[in-house]
């Protein structure tokens, strides 16, 4: 019954995607007698943890001595924007708990389950870790590698290619690949992202939004390469529809003109040729830890040629272009092949 119950947990964090970060994603259940009688999840970053919203929720708190506690992630131990879980685990005397996975989180790392089995807790950890750690998987990348968990994301012909032939001269536009499905699908994840990052030619020739619109939920941060300063302003990612920064090389955008746009912000890169460590790192201070890479062949390949990446997520589409742009080449076969409408979707991972 233990993974039944830490089942219902993955399945109440998840509802939280998008929401919670730089926190994770956590469910907690309370089971009495093989009954539940309490749940609850964290709902959104700086609200109750999710072991405070069960606890809550239980409708006899004295039934809570004689309960076991499930919870998906170990229970936090240090005074945040709430107080720590494992106090209050204690404080209503929760003998029993089963934790499915430990938190990685320097400050925690430990302490919660320290704290649980000093005051006299039954603790049991380890109950489906496979699937709390990838449920988790963008917080533990964060905390492990010291950078965001990296997406990378394409769409490529029948026979092969990412995009048509162009000069640049041609009026910008997307030259569309897969169905609507595939595209709404696509705002889902980024509702699920804190960014999404393009590089400069898929910017002045596709002229993309990056937004969700096809979706609900709250838009990723837009990250956008223009090392030579090259963008000009009419572009979509400048519309101040939501924040923007754009990594540069360039001190063309010194002016007060352009560093006074809405929600915009540039940040400089070094004058190197491998740049996406910086990207990364700077990411990493501002606690980012999902990025979806949108980009154009060089960006992507750059992404695959350095081993940084996680997760690649790879659109067929039933169209040809005859000739154009090559495809990204990834390693390695994919761990799940899907249909998403008339399109299928080749998911491959590096972890």
């Amino acid at each position: 019954m233990d993974e039944l119950y830490m089942a219902r947990c993955i399945e109440l964090a998840r509802k939280g995607v998008g929401a919670t970060a730089p926190n994770p994603m956590v469910g907690c259940v309370i089971v009495h007698e093989d009954k539940i009688i309490g749940e609850g999840y964290h709902r959104e970053f700086g609200q109750a943890h999710a072991e405070v919203n069960a606890i809550a929720s239980v409708k006899d708190p004295k039934l809570l001595e004689d309960s076991t506690l499930y919870v998906n992630l170990e229970p936090c131990s240090h005074f945040g924007k709430t107080p720590p879980c494992s106090w209050l685990i204690i404080e209503k005397n929760i003998r029993d708990v089963v934790i499915g996975c430990m938190d990685p989180n320097p400050i925690i790392a430990g302490n919660g389950l320290r704290q649980l089995e000093e005051f006299g807790c039954k603790v049991q950890t380890g109950i489906l870790e496979k699937e709390c750690l990838d449920l988790n998987k963008r917080f533990f990348t964060y905390h492990t590698k010291k950078r965001p968990w990296i997406l990378l994301k394409w769409a490529r012909t029948k026979d092969g290619f990412i995009d048509r032939e162009r000069t640049g001269n041609e009026k910008s536009g997307v030259n569309w690949i897969t169905g609507k499905h595939a595209r709404q699908l696509v705002h889902k994840w980024r509702s699920e992202v804190q960014t999404i990052l393009v590089g400069t030619r898929t910017a002045l020739l596709d002229d993309p939004e990056l937004t969700v619109r096809d979706w609900t939920g709250k838009n990723p941060l837009r990250l956008v390469i223009d090392r030579k300063g090259v963008l000009p302003e009419p572009l979509k990612v400048f519309n101040g529809a939501t924040d923007t920064l754009v990594f540069t090389s360039s001190d063309a955008y010194t002016s007060a003109g352009v560093k006074n746009r809405k929600n915009l912000e540039y940040v400089l890169l070094p004058d190197e040729k491998d740049y996406i460590p910086a990207i990364l790192r700077h990411l990493y201070e501002l606690e980012i830890q999902s990025i979806m890479v949108e980009g154009g062949f060089s960006l992507l390949t750059s992404f695959i040629e350095s081993g940084l990446w996680d997760e690649a997520r790879v659109f067929t589409g039933d169209v040809s272009f005859g000739s154009g742009v090559p495809c990204p080449e990834i390693p390695g076969e994919p761990a799940e092949i899907l249909s998403e409408g008339p399109d299928r979707l080749e998911i491959f991972r590096n972890f």
